[in-house]
């Protein structure tokens, strides 16, 4: 009940005023379990998809959204329990893992549609990175429930990072047709199978996006990233130190120079 009116007070504003365009919903079944498998670009990404189709969507969010004190932080737990969002623990990374597949796995029990981002967290910059073998297959191959990839478009650019308010354009949604891996059921921990399964839905979705598809993990790209922000930082704040310095021997010269007695 809460998630309905939820997608009433979220969903309904979210499609008048950005009027995103969706391809493929004939692929999402009407009822029953089935996994959407999505690229990740935005914040907004877990509102968007489940604002456009007519079922409920259960997607996985860090645990700090509902475990903040005070009055926001209860309103902000309400407001991700009302949009379909679990928490889980992030706090150890096999913990965190562990607990997202058995979320998903009673979800799809239930008979529901489980969201999940294969990549792990949003896109630095845009291009469709490496899927993470854990969750997605091994979830798919527990439940034997399809996977359905999905394509967000643009969804980066309605609020790039430093921006407060949110550009009014139109992203889009492109699903695409459901995959089958009943052929692997049972083999939920063998590694190259979850990497085969995982790399077949990565294709489907870069296909759908149309992105550039980058061999490694997001969050490695992100750690470069970071670390290269970090030494350009660094390296800015050692120039100006020299600089600051050349500039005082000069003035200490300069001044030498001055006492100096004439001859």
């Amino acid at each position: 009940m809460l998630y309905g009116a939820m997608k009433v007070a979220v969903g309904g504003p979210l499609k008048v005023a950005f009027r995103p365009w969706v391809e493929g919903l004939e692929n999402v079944p009407a009822e029953g379990a089935a996994i959407l498998a999505s690229n990740h670009l935005s914040f907004s990404d877990s509102f968007f998809l489940p604002a456009v189709l007519d079922r409920k969507v259960t997607f996985i969010a860090k645990a700090e959204y509902f475990t903040t004190p005070g009055v926001k932080g209860r309103l902000t737990a309400a407001f991700f329990k009302g949009v379909g969002q679990l928490p889980v623990d992030r706090s150890g990374a096999r913990g965190a893992g562990e607990a997202a597949i058995k979320s998903g796995i009673e979800v799809l029990e239930r008979g529901e549609l489980f969201g999940i981002y294969p990549e792990g967290t949003r896109s630095p910059d845009g291009r469709l990175y490496r899927g993470k073998p854990g969750g997605l297959a091994r979830v798919a191959l527990a439940t034997g429930a399809p996977v359905i990839p999905v394509a967000m478009i643009d969804t980066e650019k309605i609020q790039p990072p430093g921006k407060v308010m949110p550009k009014l354009m139109r992203p889009g949604i492109r699903i695409g047709k459901p995959l089958d891996f009943s052929r692997y059921q049972g083999m939920e921990h063998d590694r190259f199978v979850l990497r085969a399964v995982t790399d077949e839905v990565m294709y489907e979705i870069m296909k759908l996006s149309g992105q550039e598809y980058v061999d490694m993990y997001a969050t490695a790209m992100k750690r470069q990233l970071a670390e290269a922000a970090k030494a350009e930082k660094e390296a800015e704040k050692a120039a100006k130190a020299a600089l600051a310095r050349a500039e005082k021997e000069q003035a200490e010269k300069e001044q030498a120079d001055q006492e100096k007695p004439e001859r």
